[in-house]
């Protein structure tokens, strides 16, 4: 009998994985967007045992968007967690949190009361809805060219839904993958909740290259019975949404700042100022939950444009942790700024919010222009010299010291993770291996940069490890001049992939 542990489950997880080939051909096609897509999960479902209707049980909330979506869906989880009652029958009971991508290990994605389920569990549920799949192909004798098994993100889906029945979650956040309308995750039926994030240009093959063609992608999530939310839009943006929001039977609720995060009242666990308007939208989203699981004592954001917040609520906010989104982790002599930004407006707000960290540092010494401030970033199939001059432009109409250069390193390095290779977890097929071998990405980042910046110093490494040894050096070679104490920031960015192999490698090292 093979193994059946977690190890083998991740492996054959990344069987299922699209070749960058057929991808990539599909992205320059311009098919864009399966329209097949939520009659093939549905059929992938049957197949499994389930009709979408069973996952109503689940009592779902659904969550698109083009940035913030993770962090959004991660403030409701913590506010959920805060009613789970001790004793008695009042629901929630258990919280179940399904998001993409992860950081470290790909049990991240299907979380039970905010911790990612054991790789028991995993192993378990992976490989009941393998085996039933395995059966399915061979009661149906499929031929040998059709494929026995939905792709990875299909499956992931499909395996949380069943680990959270199985499991009895009674409160289920669930992130979309890409868009909304043709997402796989699109086959719940009765959300108590649907909520649209910020939006801005993402996934430009798939969803489009205008801001309403992409909200209509996302609004595809707005069901009739379900209450809408939406963080503020551009007006283009909120046309579209509001119109797909009456097409489908429902009212768009427009959900801005809380005046308890404007004014600092609360302390958000996630503390960029960009995060107050997903936190905002989180609570209206939480509440209506709250209250649809019976909890009327619960202000109605739908008719209360800012709910009084209870104690739960604050508590839920200020505990809230989300790896790899505006953390900062101190390690003698480095200061690591982490954060991922896969999209022009994400890798702005990171600059904002780096920005902010530099001013901090700047008004607490008074030799801050000459301490080093470094850059690792890596986007490997999006277009990167776009986000690197984004991220540029964001950081130096952040910084009022007078310094001519946000970085005086810039690190360019692949999503590997060392020269050991990729962790399982972390292996990627959806990118031109060619490119990764070659550096191709990472040569045109560093001519791009070495462009806007003569001054910085630039470097192409192939792992991240080295990227993040190189930064050591320069810290280690600073404090010796400037005292040992000395702190040099480094900010992380650009794809969540580097994101979550630095923070495996800075794990890693702390645990050994």
């Amino acid at each position: 009998m093979e193994k059946r542990d977690y190890a083998a489950a991740v492996a054959a997880l990344n069987t299922l994985q699209s070749n960058f080939s057929i991808v990539d051909a599909i992205r320059k096609s311009g098919r864009g967007m399966n329209q097949l897509a939520i009659p093939e999960m549905i059929e992938w479902c049957r197949k499994v045992g389930y009709e979408p209707s069973d996952f109503d049980r689940l009592r779902p909330i659904h969550i698109a968007g083009s940035k913030g979506k993770g962090s959004t869906s991660a403030f409701i989880s913590s506010i959920l967690a805060q009613y789970i009652p001790a004793t008695g029958a009042q629901k929630p009971t258990k919280i179940g949190l399904y998001t993409s991508p992860h950081l470290r290990f790909v049990r991240e994605r299907i979380q039970i009361n905010n911790e990612p389920i054991s790789e028991e569990l995993f192993a378990k549920y992976f490989f009941e809805v393998w085996d039933t799949l395995e059966t399915a192909a061979e009661t149906e004798s499929a031929p040998p060219d059709v494929p026995t098994k939905p792709v990875y993100f299909r499956y992931l889906t499909l395996m949380a839904l069943h680990a959270y029945l199985k499991e009895g979650v009674d409160s289920a956040i669930v992130e979309c993958g890409i868009g909304g309308e043709f997402d796989s995750t699109n086959i719940l039926t009765k959300p108590t909740v649907t909520a649209v994030t910020s939006l801005g240009i993402d996934h430009v093959a798939m969803l489009g290259s205008t801001l309403p063609e992409i909200a209509w992608h996302k609004a595809g999530i707005f069901k009739a019975g379900s209450v809408a939310f939406t963080a503020p839009q551009k007006a283009e943006a909120i046309t579209v949404l509001q119109e797909r929001a009456a097409e489908k039977g429902t009212h768009l609720h427009v959900i801005d700042v809380h005046p308890s995060l404007a004014n600092n009242e609360v302390k958000l666990g996630l503390g960029a100022a960009f995060q107050k308007i997903n936190a905002s939208v989180a609570i209206a989203a939480a509440a209506a939950h709250l209250r649809a699981l019976g909890h009327t004592s619960i202000p109605d954001p739908t008719t209360t444009s800012h709910i009084e917040l209870p104690s739960e609520f604050i508590r839920g906010l200020e505990q809230v942790r989300w790896a790899g989104r505006c953390e900062i982790r101190r390690e003698k002599n480095v200061a690591w700024h982490i954060d991922g930004g896969h999209t022009l407006e994400s890798i702005e707000v990171t600059g904002q919010w780096f920005a902010q960290q530099i001013a901090s540092a700047i008004s607490t010494t008074t030799s801050q222009s000459k301490v080093p401030r470094i850059l690792i970033f890596n986007q490997q199939t999006r277009d990167a010299n776009a986000l690197a001059k984004a991220l540029y432009a964001a950081l130096q109409s952040g910084i009022t010291s007078g310094a001519t250069s946000p970085f005086t390193h810039v690190i360019f390095t692949t999503n590997q993770t060392s020269s050991r290779g990729y962790k399982p977890d972390l292996v990627s097929i959806n990118t031109n291996q060619q490119d990764v071998d070659t550096l191709a990405v990472q040569k045109a980042l560093a001519n791009t940069w070495s462009h806007i910046d003569s001054s910085a110093e630039v470097h192409v490494l192939r792992t991240i490890e080295e990227a993040i040894e190189t930064a050591r050096d320069v810290a280690r070679n600073h404090a010796k001049h400037a005292g040992a104490d000395a702190e040099v920031m480094v900010l992380i960015t650009g794809s969540l992939h580097l994101v979550g192999g630095a923070i495996e490698i800075l794990e890693t090292e702390n645990a050994s």
